[in-house]
């Protein structure tokens, strides 16, 4: 089938190659050939199609051979006949020019794209097709699918699935295989004028590449093609002019323009050449015009699934920053501190670990092999034992970790063993060896080889030669098994080798040990002499060992850094070892073989003995410049002379200050030095100073952020989730109070810092610790420890306190968790680690039901191990400030972290807030070389102390000859110093900002404050800025004149106050040098500008380590918005700008301080970046066009890579980084106070604008003299501007260089080595580091794990590192195996994670705070506490019962007169009841009954031993009740049907009753489990003081879970019968959640009505009752009368009761009681038969407002708690209909029917606030939606047939609201007209708060007021019966103009009433004042009539 290779050998592709290989060596004289092994195994990254094949594979196929071979010819299928075949038509005859289609509309079905057809025969024109762009590839030349689908755009065919057929049908007329790949060219889009145009070349990847492969510009040079390719990817690597033709070649991306500042951006620069050159060029082959793929047509030797990637995702686009890692520098070899992993030979008996070798096979170490070599080789053993050596092994390294490697990767999981019929197999020794040569070989000459890297690169090769097993094998398995992004074997780009390279397919041709050796050695001909490979001329390790010593010896591995040793032998296992010859690759190597503790002790010791001190003296010396001692003494003998700072570095800040006035305010250079002399002045002068104060300044630290307030909450629901779940591991209703302690580090400065967030954060106030307020912060340090040995005492004796009192919650919060996880029995006692194992996780605080235990950490990885205490579902991760570019939490800050700070180094056009020094690194790197025996941290720390002394001299001004001590420093260092020397000059108050030395070692750190402090002295800098010394173990010492500042700025009276915390130094000038192994969580204040972290260690490279150091950096930027701009004097075309810029889109940035960028002015910034934090480079630049021209042509870069300057005039030393502004201008400040400055157009000094002009690793590039005048650097003053400019634009304190500083992430410096490896990233854009190994007290479960990926959460992160890694035997959690995983996990424990000062310690602490308010809360309730209403009743007090009778009288009682006016505040706005005796209070409209939850006054009052409950209480004593009986099943009840007749319903009434098994003795039935007869009552003689005789009925609805249903802790233990009477349609629910309660379900008719219905049946009911359980007892022989016929109603809100006493002094005092005692009390009252209804009085805390005297009992309304007498009562109904105030209707009722209505006031009842359902909720909606609709009470009532929208809603219900609402229309009369109230028969409606009514009852004998010579302004007649008559209404008189309402059930009856009453005769009618409610007829509409008086 035309497969040329079918058949063919493996060596018929390898002849090709390298037959390729020679050939293009013989034509090129440049370059060194790629060699043959990149060709053969190292394909470009193609991605796969869904049949195993590649895109390239199929171009290929159809494309012919890459050899010298012919074309295969091609014949086009002829057209068919009549077509068109003219040239840019298609065969329908449509043009397809874009020349002629250009302004068309055309049709682009979705997911189509339109795309230009190169046709070859009309070569200067495209035709237009449209294509799916599923099968076009990305700008990376991915993600294409095979095959083809396109539209004509012509004739509009569509469907052409081939391309074949395509090309056709559009006339391509080819001589060749038609290809999409060569004809489909170009993207079409539409320009603003919508014309079409062309647009970028489609990326199609491999394009070109047979035509270039052979060509010069493989390896190196320029690309042969004159067209660039579109895409951001990787192109031929090419030197810039005047680089070194030998560099070593990197790559570099083509379109992005990058700048390269002082060698501080992600991209590896390719200007400049390497520091250490070998002898002939080392090539890259990373170009993709590498080897297009395997041999053409799969076969036998080539698997069809070798390539790299299967799946589109594994081929995500990168950002052009992420370039191959082979040009990152790895520093070093991860160890993990472990003795174990690496041996060093100190004698010839240690050398003899490793198997021994026969003796004649040993190896002698020369002598003066250090001292001759300046290196101390390092051996990594490989495949094979290592010889003995013997000799001089002292100065040789032994490293076992490649072994490992190899073992690891040699280890295949139990899982893939036994998986399939064909064992997969682990990669061959002779595989992994070859795989380790090019590894080694892609390194460059700094690069140190990092093991992880090799690792992945040997497991990609394996997973790609055994893909198809792995797919089928993870097919097999469970999707969720192994989490959602790490479950997948899927390759992606190896660390350690160009993204775009394939690995060999060993297992489909394995490689021969023969091979082997020439395969190494030809790999390694790539790159000269850097990789040396000694195989088939050595026969054994021992032979190669010692050639290699040998020609270390003769200098002949000068150049080459890896000796690869390779032994190939018939009989036995191939042999391998690498031995390093490098000498910066040594001294890595051996300073991470190093443990921490032994790396810091080491350098202690080199600068106790002496060996430093050479260094020393070699750095003081400055050559030609003299000695810095003797210049430092030269500068003290004239120290007191005002010697200004000198005015070549004086800051365009400080001079701006001083110009603000006006631009005519200029000075030359001499005057403004003098000025700067005299602003010059100490910190002590300035204070005693008259000079305005800052207000700025402003100390943040106190207040809790919104985010913080959230993750507070995440916490509390997981520890209620702990509660609520069914494990009863913390049971939070048991306790009534919280205690707490926080574990520390043992830092000082963390103690204090925990302590001043603690007292500042008022929880010890809220937890009610001490009876005063705290006063200061001792009280507090009783709450936190640091974890030394004192700390013991703390836990154990919070231990015995936690058993002493089980009622009282203890959390232990373990901050820094990470710190200590070291095994107490791994520990020694006095080395301080250990304890935290020790101490947390001991018997006594695992078993302790009260400890809750809280992790805090930054870095969660180090306790997520396989065997980790805390369960996933426990673990708390920061959350996300934005989500989709929304701001969450709405922050006046936002957090800057790792995450920024690394998206920083990748926006091109700013200089990055990381970076690193390469003057530094080139003086540190020659020095290491000069000095082979120091440790690299002493080089590196007395070189950077150097470098500030110098430039402290340079700025001070005070050396004379200081202009020439630039060149001894760093530009960067000079930054630093500078800015901190004028910053505090620049503000009134002298704020400054902080620089941050990070130095490990305490010993160097002390030496590096000795020596800073003495330069200080010695230049007369000391009342400047101040230097700490950060000692963990000591607390902070701070000079006295700095410790005043800091009082006078924060305000502090005492005395003896110091700062304790880095966070009290804020706006303090200062130089903080932190030591210590590792930070231990403090937190740096906001004035942190420098964060130098340039000698910290690069030895041990763990995530948890790397982000630690990183972590230091972390800020809170200012993220306020900018307010309106002002033009103030003298702003000409520059405010005109900065207004353009204020408009845009970026909002976040408005806040910040913008202009420091170089973008020019009509450029946009740049957007916010994904992670939704503000982008800290702003790019606004507000300089006007001919200002940057004016500087730009006097200031030229250094190097062509770098960006033309841009004019930005400056009014700070260092402002905010960006890529290369020599003159900077500072657009606007902002503040709180919104107050800008006017700043004067200067130009920054030269050693600044070297700053921005540095290349990688050039050191000083001196294009600008740095004498040269300033004069010569200034701007015209026409060209000054002001930008701002408030009333308070001249304001001094604008210029406050700490208000700047808190909206800028600090700078941070690294070492270049660090910088590479924390800059690098993967395929998926995961930053490199964060693979790496979390911490070295874990190690990975395999190497076969898959790969961290970029959109894991933090939660798959962690269930990630649950299951790779696991504790080592050092690590506390590895004890805690066992086999049940479930249950190694501590139930109370969580883990609280997030970045480094973000803010954890005050989320946690308020999570304390709301934890201890919650547990309060749990005890607490809100009750209604409403005052009285109405209570001016009586105009005189009459005592009518002795204050302490128990009941009243019944002759009394009747004397007594009854309280028309209500009291209770729920009515306070409802129509007041006529009383004669009550004066109202002219008090305005209140407001509506809709919003009586929104401003009912309420109390949190903390519930008693007898409260009522609702269903989430739960209790052991409640279990029973609540109807977990062992006796009975759970929900075991029986449903029973009761039927009734009463008159008013007119039908029987068949209700249900729901009885509980445990419940039926309650009723009788007519057999066991038969028909339900009654409900069984006491009788009136009997009495229990155990039992409660009356029934409770309690009405409800939409309270299932709300409702206080509980009564069993309310009735202490007395037996009751309680039922919850509940609407049928909520029958279930009820049941579900009270299923020990009876039920009794009211009909079907009644799920619509309201309260009245309910009571209306339970009365009528119970009333039925009693006649059948008097019938009962009668035939039981009990007389009749004696069944006691009381009942109680009473609310389902009512939690508590409450008696009142008498003290002493006859004052009334309430205590709470159960119920049983209230009810107990009123059943026991004498002649209580004698009463209608009995209520109690509601609680209010104002006590009893109205009565002078305490009158015990009291005639008037009762509400929500009722004893009603169903037998006396008989008569009176509550009216069924009712929903409102139907309390109020029937006490008026039953009062005027003659019956007794009193209160017991020596009772009260609590009322709990539910805000959740009960009766008052009413929703009003219309017929044609069930959606509650927005409807006007007016729209509640219509005219009788009339067409109306009609209201789904009962008809009651809408006459009640619309009388309510509207009845000072309907009765204008009676408004605010209390002496003509409104008068309503034998009923009473709300007519509305303004409104009085006055109640009559038409009933013979009933008991009515005095209604003689009261005029009624209204009569209100509803549903009038025979009882009132004509006669009846002729007894009252009406004003003229009274309102008539007369309501009936229909029309008919409306008219027979008006007639019956004779109602015409006095009343005037109208047709139109006839009305209905808004009901359809089905629903049975009310009507009512209105009416005049005559």
């Amino acid at each position: 089938m035309g497969n040329s290779y079918a058949g063919q050998l493996r060596t018929t592709r390898f002849e090709e190659v390298l037959h390729n290989s020679i050939e293009a060596s013989l034509r090129s004289n440049t370059i060194v050939p790629r060699p043959v092994f990149s060709q053969l195994y190292l394909e470009t990254e193609q991605p796969l199609a869904p049949d195993g094949r590649t895109e390239i594979d199929d171009e290929e196929d159809e494309d012919g051979s890459e050899s010298n071979s012919p074309p295969i010819p091609y014949q086009m299928k002829p057209p068919p006949e009549g077509c068109c075949t003219t040239d840019g038509f298609c065969q329908a005859g449509k043009d397809l020019r874009l020349s002629s289609l250009a302004s068309d509309a055309l049709d682009v079905p979705p997911g189509f794209m339109l795309v230009g057809v190169k046709s070859p025969s009309i070569p200067d024109n495209l035709l237009v097709c449209a294509v799916d762009r599923r099968f076009l590839p990305d700008e990376r030349g991915f993600n294409a699918l095979l095959g083809f689908s396109g539209n004509c755009m012509g004739c509009g065919e569509k469907g052409f699935r081939y391309f074949t057929e395509f090309s056709n049908h559009i006339n391509l007329k080819l001589s060749t295989q038609p290809k999409k790949q060569k004809h489909l060219r170009y993207h079409l889009y539409r320009n603003n004028q919508g014309i079409l145009v062309k647009g970028a070349p489609i990326c199609w990847r491999g394009n070109d590449v047979r035509l270039r492969q052979m060509r010069s510009s493989l390896a190196e040079g320029h690309p042969a093609s004159d067209e660039q390719p579109p895409n951001l990817s990787l192109t031929h690597p090419s030197h810039a002019p005047g680089s070194h033709a030998g560099s070593h070649a990197e790559p570099h991306v083509v379109d992005v323009a990058r700048t390269l500042i002082n060698g501080n951006h992600a991209v590896p620069s390719t200007a400049h050449p390497p520091v250490q050159q070998s002898g002939s060029g080392r090539p890259s082959a990373t170009g993709p015009h590498a080897n297009a793929g395997p041999p053409k047509k799969r076969h036998k030797g080539w698997s069809p699934e070798s390539s790299n990637n299967s799946l589109p995702e594994s081929t995500l686009k990168s950002p052009p920053s992420s370039l191959a890692l082979s040009t990152l520098s790895v520093p070093s070899v991860i160890t993990n501190g472990a003795k174990s992993e690496t041996v060093t030979l100190q004698s010839s008996s240690q050398g003899c670990s490793t198997p021994l070798s026969p003796p004649e096979l040993s190896v002698i170490v020369p002598d003066q092999l250090l001292h001759t070599c300046k290196l101390q080789p390092v051996i990594f053993k490989g495949h094979g034992p290592l010889p003995q050596l013997t000799g001089n092994v002292n100065e040789v390294l032994v490293s076992s970790l490649l072994q490992s490697c190899y073992l690891s990767s040699q280890t295949l999981p139990r899982v893939y063993q036994h998986y399939g019929p064909s064992p997969i197999q682990p990669l061959s020794t002779e595989m992994q060896i070859l795989l380790t040569v090019y590894y080694l070989v892609q390194l460059g000459p700094e690069q140190v080889p990092l093991i992880e890297d090799l690792e992945q690169i040997l497991m990609r090769s394996w997973r790609e030669s055994h893909l198809s097993e792995i797919r089928q094998f993870q097919q097999a398995q469970t999707p969720g098994a192994q989490g959602r992004h790490f479950s997948r074997e899927t390759p992606s780009a190896l660390p350690g080798l160009p993204q775009h390279l394939s690995l060999p397919p060993p297992s489909q041709q394995p490689l021969t040990p023969s091979q082997l050796p020439w395969l190494a050695q030809l790999a390694a001909s790539s790159c000269g002499e850097g990789v040396v490979v000694f195989g088939e001329e050595v026969r054994s390790l021992a032979q190669g060992l010692q050639r290699t010593f040998s020609r270390l010896m003769e200098g002949r591995l000068e150049n080459t850094n890896y000796v690869v040793v390779i032994v190939v032998s018939p009989v036995q296992e191939t042999q391998s070892c690498v031995v390093v010859t490098g000498k910066h690759q040594c001294r890595a190597l051996a300073e991470s073989m190093f443990s921490p503790s032994e790396g810091l002790k080491e350098i202690s010791h080199q600068l106790s003995t002496g060996v430093a001190q050479e260094l020393i003296h070699y750095c003081n010396s400055l050559g030609q410049d003299g000695d810095m001692d003797s210049l430092l003494d030269s500068s003290s003998v004239d120290r007191n002379e005002a010697s200004p700072l000198s005015s070549t570095h004086d800051s365009a800040e400080e001079r701006s200050l001083k110009n603000t006035q006006s631009p005519q305010n200029m000075q030359s250079p001499k005057d403004s030095s003098t000025q700067c002399a005299k602003e010059a002045m100490s910190l002590k002068e300035a204070a005693s100073s008259p000079k305005d104060s800052c207000l700025e300044y402003c100390v943040e630290w106190r207040e809790v952020r919104p985010i913080q307030l959230a993750v507070a909450r995440k916490l509390l629901s997981h520890v209620c989730a702990i509660a609520d779940s069914s494990t009863q591991n913390l049971d939070l209703g048991s306790f009534d109070r919280i205690s707490f302690l926080i574990l520390v580090p043992p830092s000082e400065v963390a103690f204090h810092q925990t302590v001043l967030h603690l007292w500042s954060s008022g929880v010890l106030r809220e937890l009610g610790s001490a009876e005063h307020e705290c006063v200061s912060q001792r009280e507090a340090e009783r709450y936190v420890v640091k974890m030394d040995q004192r700390a013991r005492a703390r836990i154990d004796s919070l231990i015995q306190e936690a058993h002493s009192n089980s009622y009282t919650l203890y959390i232990l919060v373990h901050d820094h968790a990470h710190w200590d996880i070291s095994s107490s029995s791994c520990s020694s006692p006095d080395s301080g680690l250990g304890l935290v194992d020790q101490l947390l996780n001991s018997r006594p605080v695992k078993d302790a039901t009260n400890i809750l235990i809280l992790h805090v950490t930054s870095f969660p990885f180090t306790l997520q191990t396989q065997c980790t205490r805390i369960s996933p579902y426990n673990e708390i991760h920061w959350p996300s400030a934005f989500s989709n570019d929304v701001d969450l939490y709405h922050e006046r800050t936002r957090y800057f972290g790792v995450s920024e700070l690394l998206e920083s180094t990748r926006s091109g056009s700013n200089l990055p807030l990381m970076r690193y020094d390469s003057s530094f690194e080139s003086m540190a790197s020659a020095l290491e070389e000069r000095f082979p025996k120091l440790h690299s941290a002493v080089i590196r720390t007395i070189v950077l102390i150097h470098h500030y002394c110098v430039a402290l001299m340079a700025a001070s001004g005070k050396i004379s000859s200081s202009h020439n001590l630039h060149k001894h420093t760093s530009v960067e260092t000079m930054e630093i110093v500078q800015s901190l020397l004028t910053a505090a000059h620049q503000c009134p108050t002298h704020h400054g900002h902080m620089v941050l030395l990070r130095i490990p070692s305490l010993a160097l750190a002390v030496w590096a404050h000795r020596r800073l402090s003495r330069v200080r002295r010695q230049l007369g800098l000391e009342e400047s800025f101040e230097i700490i010394l950060g000692n963990p173990s000591q607390a902070l010492i701070i000079g006295r004149i700095f410790t005043d500042q800091i009082k006078t700025w924060l305000k502090i009276q005492d005395p003896d106050w110091v700062p304790h915390t880095y966070l009290e130094l804020e706006a303090l000038p200062c130089i903080l040098i932190l030591s210590g192994a590792e930070p231990l969580g403090e937190s740096l204040p906001r004035s942190l500008k420098y964060c130098d972290l340039r000698v910290i260690s690069c030895s041990y490279l763990h995530r948890t380590t790397l982000e630690q150091e990183l972590g230091l950096a972390a800020y809170l930027v200012k993220a306020e918005s900018r307010p309106p701009h002002n033009p103030g004097p003298g702003s000409d075309l520059i405010e005109s700008d900065a207004e353009k810029l204020s408009s845009t889109d970026n909002e976040e940035e408005e806040g910040q301080d913008n202009g420091d960028s170089p973008l020019p002015p009509s450029q946009p910034p740049p957007p916010c970046t994904d992670s939704g934090v503000v982008d800290p480079l702003p790019s606004q630049s507000t300089a006007s066009p001919n200002v940057q021209k004016g500087t730009s042509d006097s200031v030229h870069s250094p190097s062509k890579s770098q960006t033309q300057p841009q004019t930005q005039p400056s009014s700070q030393p260092f402002p905010y980084p960006r890529a290369a502004p020599q003159h900077r201008y500072q657009p606007q400040l902002q503040s709180h106070l919104q107050a800008q400055s006017t700043s004067q157009l200067q130009s920054q000094p030269q050693n600044q604008i070297q700053s921005f002009s540095q290349v990688n690793s050039q050191p000083y590039t001196q294009t600008l003299t740095q004498q040269q005048p300033l004069s010569q650097m200034q701007i015209p003053s026409k060209s000054t501007s002001s930008d701002s400019s408030s009333p308070r634009a001249s304001s001094p304190h604008l210029s406050c260089s700490w208000a700047r500083g808190v909206s800028r992430p600090p700078s941070v410096l690294l070492p270049r080595v660090l910088y590479d490896i924390i800059t690098a990233s993967d395929s998926s854009g995961l930053p490199r580091f964060s693979s790496f190994l979390p911490h070295m007290s874990v190690a990975w479960v395999s190497s076969f794990r898959p790969l961290l990926s970029k959109m894991m959460t933090c939660t798959e992160q962690s269930l990630y590192y649950r299951q790779w890694t696991v504790p080592r035997s050092y690590h506390m959690d590895s004890s805690n195996r066992t086999e049940g995983r479930s249950d190694n996990f501590h139930p109370r424990r969580l883990l609280l994670s997030g970045p480094p000062q973000v803010g954890k310690t005050g989320a946690y602490l308020h999570f304390l705070g709301i934890l201890s308010r919650m547990l309060i809360r749990l005890m607490e309730v809100d009750i209604y506490d409403e005052e009285d209403i109405n209570c001016n009743v009586q105009a005189e007090e009459v005592q009518f019962h002795p204050p302490n009778t128990p009941w009243p009288n019944t002759e009394v009682m009747k004397a007594m007169p009854f309280d028309y006016t209500i009291h209770d505040a729920k009515y306070d706005d409802i129509s007041t009841v006529y009383c004669p005796g009550f004066k109202p209070s002219a008090e305005g409209n209140p407001v509506r009954q809709e919003d009586v939850y929104l401003r009912r006054r309420t109390s949190r009052i903390k519930l008693s031993k007898y409260a009522a409950y609702n269903t989430y209480h739960h209790c052991e004593q409640c279990h029973q009740y609540l109807g977990f009986n062992p006796r009975y099943q759970v929900y075991e009840s029986t449903l029973h049907a009761f039927t009734f007749t009463h008159l008013l319903l007119g039908e029987d009434i068949q209700l249900y009753f729901i009885i509980p098994k445990s419940k039926e003795h309650y009723f009788s039935f007519s057999q066991p489990g038969g028909q339900l007869e009654s409900m069984r009552l006491p009788l009136t003689s009997e009495w229990s003081p155990d039992c409660i005789k009356s029934p409770i009925f309690t009405p409800t609805t939409g309270r299932h879970e709300h409702g206080l249903f509980n009564l069993y802790h309310a009735m202490d233990g007395a037996s009751h019968l309680h039922i919850l009477v509940v609407k049928e349609y909520e029958m279930a629910v009820y049941k579900k959640y009270w299923p020990n309660h009876i039920m009794l379900v009211l009909p079907t008719v009644f799920n619509g009505a309201g309260i009245g219905a309910a009571h209306f049946l339970i009365k009528e009911l119970s009333y039925h009752n009693l006649e059948l359980e008097r019938s009962r007892r009668l035939e039981g022989g009990s007389p009749a009368g004696d069944v006691w016929p009381f009942i109680i109603l009473a609310d389902d809100s009512c939690v508590m009761w409450n008696a009142v006493d008498l003290n002493g002094r006859s004052v009334p005092v309430e205590h709470a009681v159960s119920l049983k005692h209230v009810l107990q009390h009123m059943e026991a009252c004498p002649d209580i038969a004698h009463y209608g209804l009995c209520g109690i009085r509601k609680w209010s805390s104002r006590g009893f407002p109205g009565n002078k005297q305490w009158e015990p009992f009291c005639r008037g309304h009762l509400h929500d708690f009722l004893l009603l007498n169903v037998d006396r009562s008989q008569n009176v109904q509550y009216d069924q209909n009712r929903f409102t105030c139907h309390d109020i209707d029937f006490t008026l009722r039953l009062h005027s029917a003659g019956l007794l209505v009193f209160k017991f006031n020596s009772f009260s009842v609590m009322k709990k606030q539910i805000a959740i359902g009960g009766y008052r909720t009413f929703i009003i909606k219309t017929k044609m939606t069930d959606v509650p609709t927005s409807v006007g009470p007016s729209q509640y009532i219509c005219a009788p047939d009339s067409k109306h929208l009609f209201l789904a809603t009962p008809a009651q219900l809408l006459l009640e609201k619309y009388l309510q609402h509207t009845s000072q229309k309907l009765f204008p009369l009676s408004t605010k007209n209390y002496t003509h109230p409104v008068l309503s028969v034998d009923c009473y409606f709300n007519l509305g708060p303004e409104v009085t009514v006055c109640f009559v009852s038409s009933r013979p004998h009933s008991v009515n007021i005095s209604t003689t010579g009261l005029l009624f302004s209204g009569l209100l007649l509803c549903f009038a019966d025979a009882f009132v008559t004509s006669g009846f209404l002729k007894k009252f008189t009406f004003l003229k103009g009274a309102t008539l309402c007369v309501i009936s059930a229909d029309r008919s009856s409306l008219r027979q009433t008006v007639g019956r009453l004779e109602l015409e005769e006095e009343w005037r009618f109208r047709l139109s004042d006839e009305f209905q409610t808004a009901n359809a007829k089905e629903d049975r509409p009310l009507f009512f009539l209105t009416g005049k008086h005559i």
